[in-house]
């Protein structure tokens, strides 16, 4: 399984949009979501992530070049997998709970916990709002646009959005966590990983495949 090691920094003021060149700055590389776990879904968008801690929480900047765009779920909480989809699955803690921060390209979102894919409870409605969203393509929904594009997510997820346990700082933390990049109902489907999944179906609620996030 995977390690990457997590640098933090102080977050200066700046809006969202400009955390990517703020990034570039620091020398952040791009860590790259490129594993096709399942041969029937060939297709490999390019789909990268970065990820620091802040004294604010994580800060994620995922970009992505793919050969069609969709962003129709209508809200947070929405099929947002459908979608071109980035997704941040983790688990803070040893006791079999996960999280599942998954965003389309609009930044609509979807958060969730517990300790499989059946049984899972929906973040409340406070805790999505606190997850602060830019996205290159704006806010607004749209059907699936065919075409080469190219787009970028930054994140901003406070240590609250582990709202089942309690999380003040990451420091020090080794969570362990896997990354996604999926599309379930574009032209071309595909669900790629950044840590390999060794399941017969494509199925990302897989924990035991989760890599490590040093902090």
């Amino acid at each position: 399984m995977k390690t990457l090691k997590v640098n933090h920094f102080e977050l200066p003021a700046l809006a969202l949009e400009e955390v990517p060149a703020w990034l570039d700055s620091l020398g952040e590389a791009f860590q790259p979501i490129d594993t096709v776990n399942w041969a029937e879904y060939p297709y490999r968008p390019e789909a990268a992530f970065r990820i620091v801690t802040t004294q604010r929480g994580f800060l994620i900047n995922y970009r992505v070049k793919e050969k069609s765009v969709a962003a129709v779920a209508p809200a947070d909480c929405g099929p947002v997998w459908e979608d071109s989809c980035v997704e941040f699955f983790s688990s803070p803690t040893d006791d079999g709970v996960y999280y599942n921060v998954e965003c389309n390209c609009v930044g609509t979102i979807l958060v969730a916990a517990g300790k499989d894919r059946h049984e899972r409870t929906r973040a409340p409605k406070e805790v999505l709002e606190s997850v602060e969203r830019w996205s290159s393509l704006g806010r607004e929904n749209f059907a699936e646009r065919i075409g080469e594009t190219e787009w970028e997510v930054v994140l901003l997820i406070p240590y609250s959005v582990y709202f089942q346990h309690d999380v003040k700082d990451a420091a020090g933390m080794k969570i362990r966590a896997n990354f996604y990049k999926c599309g379930d109902r574009l032209q071309t489907p595909h669900f790629l990983s950044w840590n390999p999944i060794g399941v017969a179906q494509p199925d990302f609620h897989r924990p035991e495949f989760f890599g490590t996030l040093e902090c």
